[in-house]
């Protein structure tokens, strides 16, 4: 019976062999398992599940299902950082080039956004010249030679992944947290990593909307890593409010090359009230964790690499190697230009009407919906996206505000969709007149 006894193990609640999964993975990738049939395995996963050893013997069949990039030749450590995805998160901007700057080495498989959660690839294609198609020869050779490589998925690395994704987004199985492992830990193996950190997202601008949720997704995933011999830590982050100040393609790159610029980190008192510096705490947080994982060091040696300006200048070497003119990234230039690849005509604030409060609440989601609706997000797969467009958050939730006093400023090139979308936003957010406790990006670890 062939691929149908796969089937009908897992429809009646039974167990996949390891054999059975890597002919599953090798009938993806080359087509020669109709989608049908992997749809309906995927509805019996969906349902019924998988256990570890199916999900690592998954995992490993969908790596080996291309090519393996070969990292031994490159320096190490070899390291990948993994985002689950969230409304302004742009944190692969900043921890990349920090942890580059230590010595650490970085090849990198990024996706596009579909829904609220933006992609990295998105982001860094508002970059003018920016390339997202590297090989993978040409991914090892700019690895070697300044420790990032950053590109779209190639069809060579992890092919069943591709097909298993696209059909999983057809079939309403995208929240089977089996397949979710298998898919994000699959292109981390076949992309030669060793050590994986992620960041797993929780709260209202994430897919995972509770904690118990995210610490599942996470341990499914360190689990199963250590199955697959790599070695795995995870990062559960707050996501019940956006990330940042900026929520978009371009503007989300260029407050990432602010943190970069930062000098004054160290002296600058924290404030988890003020978007920007809850960015710059989470993203000195991250790969801190992941010096300390590779035992390279900690947060303060990840917080000197930004303020002695070593990652800036990592991030510039990373983006010029991939493309981009050095004056394209030129934050001054970038602040004063009056034409250019982030402007936007439109700028429209959403101001709080009430009395005097504190930010209770700003609801991610409904930020992340307003992106799309302004042209800078997608809601179906190979749609084209508006990168100069976005949202610009004033305010984090505990900070103080007044009456007539700005909590977003839309952006956007059509005045009247930027009034529609602020008409939206009027009511995203909570004011209340008790005091309130600013949230920690910094949830839980899950080792």
């Amino acid at each position: 019976m062939g691929f149908l006894d796969t089937i009908a193990a897992k429809r009646d609640g039974g167990e996949n062999s390891k054999e059975q999964l890597i002919e599953l993975a090798k009938g993806a990738a080359d087509k020669s398992i109709p989608d049908y049939q992997l749809g309906a395995w995927l509805m019996a996963v969906y349902l019924n599940g998988l256990n570890p050893r199916e999900t690592a013997d998954l995992t490993l069949a969908m790596a080996d299902s291309g090519e393996r990039l070969d990292l031994s030749g490159i320096p190490g450590p070899h390291l990948d950082k993994h985002s689950t995805g969230g409304v302004g998160d742009k944190t692969t901007l900043v921890v990349l080039p920090i942890l580059a700057a230590c010595g650490v080495t970085m090849v990198k498989m990024s996706g596009r956004g579909l829904g609220i959660t933006g992609g990295t690839i998105d982001k860094l294609e508002s970059i003018p010249g920016f390339r997202t198609d590297l090989t993978p020869e040409e991914m090892i050779d700019q690895a070697k030679r300044i420790g990032i490589a950053l590109s779209g998925q190639t069809p060579r690395l992890a092919p069943a992944d591709g097909a298993l994704y696209a059909l999983r987004d057809v079939t309403g199985t995208v929240a089977s947290i089996p397949l979710i492992t298998a898919s994000i830990l699959s292109k981390k193996i076949a992309g030669g990593a060793e050590t994986v950190v992620l960041d797993v997202k929780c709260g209202s601008g994430a897919f995972m909307k509770t904690l118990p949720e995210a610490e599942a997704l996470a341990r499914s995933l360190v689990d199963t890593g250590k199955l697959c011999g790599l070695k795995v830590s995870a990062v559960i982050t707050d996501m019940d409010q956006p990330l940042g100040m900026a929520v978009g393609n371009a503007i989300e790159v260029i407050e990432a090359l602010m943190v970069l610029e930062s000098k004054n980190i160290q002296s600058a008192r924290l404030n988890l009230t003020d978007p920007l510096s809850r960015f710059q705490y989470l993203c000195v947080e991250l790969a801190g964790h992941a010096l300390e994982v590779l035992g390279l060091g900690d947060r303060a040696t990840a917080k000197e690499a930004l303020k002695s300006g070593r990652a800036h200048e990592k991030a510039i070497e990373w983006f010029c190697a991939q493309g981009v003119d050095q004056e394209t990234i030129d934050l001054d230039l970038i602040l004063v230009r009056k034409e250019g690849w982030n402007t936007a005509k439109g700028a429209i604030p959403v101001m709080h009407t009430g009395d005097w409060g504190f930010l209770k609440s700003i609801d991610a989601e409904r930020v992340g919906q307003a992106v799309i609706k302004l042209g800078g997000g997608r809601t179906e797969k190979g749609q084209s996206i508006d990168h100069r467009v976005g949202v610009s958050v004033i305010s984090a939730v505990g900070h103080r505000v007044t009456h007539n006093c700005p909590v977003f400023t839309v952006l956007g090139v059509d005045q009247k969709l930027c009034k529609e979308v602020a008409s939206d936003l009027q009511d995203a957010f909570v004011v209340t007149n008790e005091p309130v406790e600013p949230v920690n990006p910094v949830l839980k670890i899950v080792h």
